[in-house]
């Protein structure tokens, strides 16, 4: 599964930039928010993705901040299905995934390169989705930290292990040529941003990752 990450889009046209790569296939949208707290750069809130009107697919919103509580409700109320939250941010990462609950969107949560995976093994029967970042978080373009890729198979044993149903997600560097490894480690879903938006053709870009991905999981069977 494809999510495209609107921080490699044009921002002067991003409504038709949303439409264009749903169309070319993309399967969700993701929505890198950032506060210029967190990570050094500032990106959007509620307000700009809301004046963008219903998108055709479901919306990730991936909250890179400092005060991850004061964002759950206003990206709920603009219809995102999954709302991820950093380990990094909070000292009470069971209360805040379980308000995402509440609050009626899937409850994600991410770990940055340096994070162990042992971070987020006491909340797993809070979690729907777990995000591994193979970049250091804060701007587009960056190249696959290539290490994170064996945290990313102990994460997908943790979750084999424990039972429980959560997506395995992976995001930073993600590209044509290096997403089938990266679905050998165990990811199920993949954040592609630059890797979409900077080629000239959305829609012979992702049906190329979704093909190497499919073929790597059919040779992992």
């Amino acid at each position: 599964m494809i999510s495209a990450s609107i921080l490699s889009a044009d921002f002067s046209r991003l409504r038709e930039e949303i439409l264009n790569v749903v169309e070319a296939g993309a399967d969700r949208i993701h929505l890198d928010v950032m506060d210029g707290h967190f990570v050094p750069n500032l990106t959007f809130g509620p307000p700009v993705i809301r004046s963008l009107g219903k998108t055709p697919c479901p919306m990730d919103a991936h909250l890179m901040v400092e005060k991850p509580e004061a964002y759950i409700e206003p990206f709920a109320s603009i219809g995102c299905e999954v709302i991820t939250v950093h380990v990094e941010t909070t000292h009470h990462l069971h209360k805040l995934l379980s308000s995402i609950r509440e609050a009626g969107c899937m409850a994600g949560v991410s770990l940055n390169p340096a994070t162990p995976p042992v971070a987020i093994q006491p909340v797993l029967p809070f979690v729907d989705v777990i995000l591994v970042m193979t970049v250091n978080p804060g701007f587009g373009g960056q190249k696959i930290i290539p290490e994170v890729l064996d945290k990313t198979r102990e994460i997908r044993a943790m979750i084999d292990k424990s039972g429980f149903d959560i997506v395995l997600e992976v995001d930073g560097g993600i590209k044509v040529e290096n997403i089938a490894e990266v679905a050998r480690a165990g990811a199920a879903r993949f954040v592609v941003g630059s890797g979409i938006f900077k080629t000239s053709d959305y829609r012979t870009t992702i049906e190329t990752l979704k093909r190497n991905v499919a073929d790597a999981h059919a040779l992992s069977i």
